[in-house]
């Protein structure tokens, strides 16, 4: 089975492969059972609705583009921060609590990072020594059972 579709460059790529994809989705769910014996343009007539209304959709909602609706969300976000950081500066806020709370934030996150490699260290040298200790402990199975087979001055 084929998809195609055909947009002008200003449409980009987005909307064109998630029209397609959305189309996919639609026959495959409707037209699965049949499609594959089915004879060209049959389900045209039934189908045909279908495409027109997700191409009115995809061409006119911008709400099809999820990344253009993200990013002008977050475009309106940006407008309310910077609109709510005005305020505060216009309300007189002690702008020297932030520079403290930024600077204990600071202090905070290299003593967290400190700790973290104390802490990867530490776990390193856990791992090395239970390593070590398995390894010995083979070796002394492997000793006990070559004395064991062969007596301890080894005379088989």
């Amino acid at each position: 089975m084929v998809y195609l579709v055909m947009a002008d460059e200003a449409c980009g790529k987005r909307v064109p492969f998630a029209f397609l994809t959305d189309i996919q989705q639609r026959f495959e769910s409707l037209y699965s059972a049949v499609a594959s014996q089915a004879v060209a343009y049959e389900m045209n007539s039934e189908f045909s609705r279908v495409l027109q209304q997700q191409m009115d959709y995809f061409n006119t909602n911008p709400k099809a583009d999820s990344i253009n609706r993200v990013q002008a969300e977050l475009g309106q976000l940006k407008t309310i921060m910077v609109d709510n950081i005005d305020k505060i500066l216009d309300r007189g806020e002690r702008l020297e609590l932030l520079v403290q709370k930024t600077d204990n934030l600071s202090h905070d996150a290299f003593a967290f990072k400190r700790g973290a490699r104390q802490l990867q260290s530490s776990m390193w040298w856990r791992r090395a020594r239970t390593t070590a200790g398995i390894v010995a402990l083979v070796l002394l199975l492997a000793y006990v059972l070559v004395c064991i087979i062969c007596s301890p001055t080894f005379q088989c």
